[in-house]
C-alpha cells in the first residue's frame, strides 16, 4: 500500500534568518527561526501542495531537533523517518539578505545529526510506502550518508518507486570551499564530478542549476555538461536558468537550451534567492508525481520558485495548493509578491498550522470584573487564574478542541504554565472597558510588545463597536484595530476580533454582519471572530455570509457568554451550532463567577474552586457537544 507520494532524504537544519534586510550578516540584530535543509524544505513544500510527504533524516535530542519534528508535523509531513541522534546536535544555518545579489550564510554542520544517517537507518518498510524517493547532493558527499542514500534508492527500485535527484551543490559542504563561503554555488572539483557521475544512473529525474550541471558534467559549457550527464543517465534532466525559467530534456540534448521543453515564467522582483530551488523542486515534484506534462510541471515549479524569491525565509515562503491555483489563474499584479495584499491573505490563511474544528474555550482573561470583587488583590487574582487553568486542564485531559483565554497582566503565571500543553491560547490586548478602544500598556505605543509573544498565542481584541457609532469614535476604533491586525501579522500571530455592539446601541439581525463587512472593507481579516450569541437563524446566517464572502479560509467563530446562565447558553448554543462556521464557545463568568466570589472571600479553598469550575466547564462542553450533535443529526 503506497500511502506516501514521496520521501525526501538528507539535510535537516534550523535556519536562523536575519530579520534585517540590506545589511551585513555581522550587523544583524535579530533572527527568525524556520525549517531548513533542502530535503526538509521540499518535504514541507510538497505537503503544502497536497502531496503525502515524508522525510528521512536525523536530528539532535534537543530543542532544535524537537522544533524540526514538531514543525514538520504541523506542515503535514510524515515524521516516521525523522530519527533522533542522542550524541550529535541538530544542524544550524545563519542566513541574511545583503542585497539583490548577495545572500551570506554560514553552515553550522560540524558532525551534525543529519550527517550521522546510515544505511541501518533506512528501513525497507518505510521506503516501500512511497511512490518516489528524492535525494539531494550533500548526502552523497560522505561515505556513511552515501550508503544510506544508495540503500534507499535500491529499495525504491525494488518496490517500484521512482527516484529523483536535486544536485543541490554546496561547495563547502563537499569540503572544497571554506566556512565563510557558504554562499558559493560553484567550485570546480574532479572528485565531486566523479562521485556524482557514479550515481546519476540511479535516477529517473535529475534537477539542477546550470552551475550544478557543470559540476555533474565536469565542464562549464552547459550543453556539454548536460550531454555528459546524459551519457551516464537516462533520467529526465531539468535545468534551472534563473530569470530565464527552466527547461526539461527527456531524450538527446539539443544544441541550444532553448530547444527543450519549457513552462511559463513569472516577472517578479528578486528579494531572496535562498530556498528558491527547493520551492521550485516542490512544484516540479507536484507536477511530476501527478503525471502532468513537463510544461505544466515547469509552470508549477516556476511559480513556486517565484514565491520563494519574493519572500523572507525558505519553507515559510512556499505556497499552499489553493494559493498556487489562485496565482496561476489570476497572474502577477505586484512584482513584489509579498506586497500583494490579496495574495498574502491567501498565503497566510491557507498555511496556518493546526486545525481547530471544535472550540471549547474557558475564558478567564477578565481583569476589571475580578478586581472589583471583595478581597481581590493582584496576587490573589493571579493565583485564582492558576486555579482556572487547573480546571481547564482537568476537563481537556490533553484532548484537542479545548482552550483558554488568559491575560498577561494579572494572569502571567497561568499563561506561562499553559504553554506547550496542546491548548488553544488566546491573550487579550484591550484595556478593559475602554471605548474608544485602548490597549494594554505592555504592547507599547508601537505595538512592539507583540514581538515578545510565543508563536502559539492568539492576539484577542475586544471592541465595543456599533455600525451606527459617530464618525469620530468609529474612526478611532478602526484605526487601532487596523494597526493591531497588521502588527499581529508582522509577528506571525493569529488575530481574534471580538465585537460587542449590544452594549452600545440596539441590535438587529443585520447588525453583526454590518460590522463584519466594515472590518473586511478596511483590510482587517481576523483569523477568528468572537461574537455575541444570537438566537435568530437570520442573524447567524447574515454573519456567516458576511465572513464567507470575504474570507473563505477563516478559522471561524466562537460564541461569547456575557455571563449568561447555563439555560440561556444552552439555547444560544443550539442556535449557533446549526452553522458550521461557528466552531464553539469562549465563556468565562458563567464558569468562574460564583467560584471567584467565594474564593476571594475565603468561603471555599483551592480544591473547592477548581472542582466547581471544572464541573461548570464540563457542563458547558457537554451542552455544546449536544448542540453540535443535534445539528449533525438534523443534517
Amino acid at each position: 500500500m503506497k500511502d506516501l507520494d514521496l520521501i525526501t532524504i538528507g539535510r535537516s537544519s534550523v535556519d536562523l534568518y536575519g530579520a534585517q534586510v540590506g545589511g551585513r550578516l555581522e550587523d544583524m540584530r535579530s533572527f527568525e527561526k524556520y525549517l531548513g535543509g533542502s530535503p526538509t524544505n521540499m518535504a514541507a513544500g510538497t505537503a503544502r501542495l497536497g502531496l503525502r510527504s515524508a522525510l528521512l533524516t536525523k536530528v539532535g535530542d534537543e530543542h532544535m531537533g524537537r522544533f524540526i519534528r514538531e514543525e514538520l508535523k504541523r506542515e503535514g509531513v510524515d515524521t516516521a523517518g525523522v530519527l533522533t541522534d542522542p550524541e550529535r546536535l541538530t544542524a544550524l544555518v545563519l542566513l541574511g539578505i545583503r542585497d539583490e545579489e548577495s545572500f551570506p550564510l554560514i553552515f553550522y554542520r560540524e558532525n551534525c545529526a543529519d550527517m550521522a544517517l546510515s544505511e541501518d537507518d533506512v528501513e525497507e518498510g518505510f521506503v516501500a510506502r512511497a511512490r518516489a524517493v528524492v535525494a539531494t547532493g550533500t548526502h552523497l558527499s560522505h561515505p556513511r550518508t552515501e550508503r544510506a542514500v544508495l540503500k534507499a534508492l535500491e529499495l525504491a527500485r525494488k518496490h517500484g518507486a521512482q527516484t529523483a535527484l536535486d544536485i543541490d551543490y554546496r561547495p563547502n559542504l563537499w569540503g572544497v570551499a571554506g566556512h565563510g563561503d557558504g554562499e558559493s554555488r560553484f567550485v570546480e572539483s574532479e572528485t565531486v564530478t566523479a562521485k556524482l557521475q557514479s550515481t546519476l544512473h540511479l535516477f529517473d529525474l535529475i534537477v539542477g542549476t546550470e552551475e550544478e550541471f557543470h559540476i555533474a558534467g565536469g565542464t562549464t559549457d552547459t550543453v556539454r555538461a548536460l550531454r555528459a550527464v546524459r551519457a551516464v543517465s537516462d533520467a529526465t534532466l531539468v535545468c534551472k536558468r534563473g530569470a530565464d525559467g527552466a527547461v526539461a530534456f527527456e531524450g538527446e540534448i539539443p544544441d541550444s537550451l532553448d530547444d527543450g521543453q519549457t513552462g511559463p515564467g513569472f516577472p517578479i522582483e528578486v528579494f531572496n534567492v535562498l530556498g528558491a530551488g527547493d520551492g521550485f523542486m516542490s512544484g516540479l515534484l507536484k507536477g511530476w508525481l501527478d503525471g502532468e506534462a513537463w510544461p505544466r510541471a515547469l509552470e508549477y515549479a516556476n511559480a513556486c520558485g517565484a514565491f520563494a524569491v519574493s519572500r523572507h525565509g525558505c519553507t515559510p515562503a512556499y505556497p499552499s495548493l489553493a494559493e498556487l491555483e489562485f496565482f496561476l489563474a489570476r497572474g502577477v499584479r505586484d512584482k513584489a509578491l509579498r506586497k500583494d495584499a490579496e495574495l498574502e491573505q491567501i498565503h497566510w490563511s491557507t498555511n496556518r498550522h493546526g486545525a481547530w474544528p471544535e472550540m471549547r474555550v474557558f475564558a478567564f482573561d477578565h481583569r476589571m470584573q475580578l478586581e472589583e470583587l471583595a478581597g481581590a488583590t493582584a496576587a490573589k487574582i493571579g493565583r485564582f487564574k492558576e486555579l482556572c487553568l487547573e480546571a481547564c486542564e482537568a476537563v481537556a485531559q490533553g484532548r484537542p478542541g479545548y482552550g483558554l483565554l488568559c491575560d498577561n497582566r494579572l494572569g502571567k503565571a497561568a499563561l506561562h504554565r499553559a504553554a506547550g500543553q496542546g491548548l488553544w491560547i488566546g491573550r487579550p490586548v484591550e484595556w478593559p472597558g475602554s471605548r474608544p478602544l485602548e490597549l494594554e500598556p505592555e504592547l507599547g505605543p508601537d505595538f512592539g510588545g507583540l514581538a515578545e509573544w510565543p508563536a502559539e498565542h492568539v492576539v484577542k481584541c475586544l471592541c465595543f463597536y456599533h455600525p451606527d457609532d459617530d464618525a469620530e469614535t468609529r474612526a478611532a476604533q478602526e484605526a487601532t484595530v487596523t494597526r493591531l491586525f497588521h502588527a499581529a501579522r508582522r509577528n506571525r500571530l493569529e488575530f481574534l476580533l471580538e465585537v460587542i455592539p449590544s452594549k452600545v446601541a440596539p441590535v438587529g439581525d443585520d447588525t453583526t454582519a454590518r460590522i463584519i463587512r466594515r472590518f473586511y472593507e478596511i483590510g482587517v481579516y481576523p483569523d477568528w471572530w468572537k461574537l455575541e450569541p444570537m438566537t435568530s437563524d437570520a442573524g447567524w446566517q447574515a454573519a456567516c455570509d458576511a465572513i464567507e464572502e470575504n474570507d473563505p479560509h477563516t478559522r471561524g467563530i466562537v460564541v461569547l457568554g456575557l455571563a449568561s446562565g447555563e439555560d440561556a447558553l444552552a439555547e444560544s448554543f443550539r442556535a449557533a451550532a446549526r452553522f458550521p462556521l461557528v466552531r464553539g464557545f469562549a465563556v468565562g463568568r458563567t464558569i468562574f463567577g460564583a467560584a471567584a466570589e467565594a474564593w476571594m472571600a475565603g468561603r471555599i479553598d483551592d480544591a473547592g474552586a477548581v472542582q466547581e469550575m471544572k464541573d461548570g466547564y464540563a457542563r458547558l462542553c457537554a451542552l455544546w457537544d449536544a448542540a453540535r450533535a443535534q445539528r449533525e443529526d438534523a443534517a
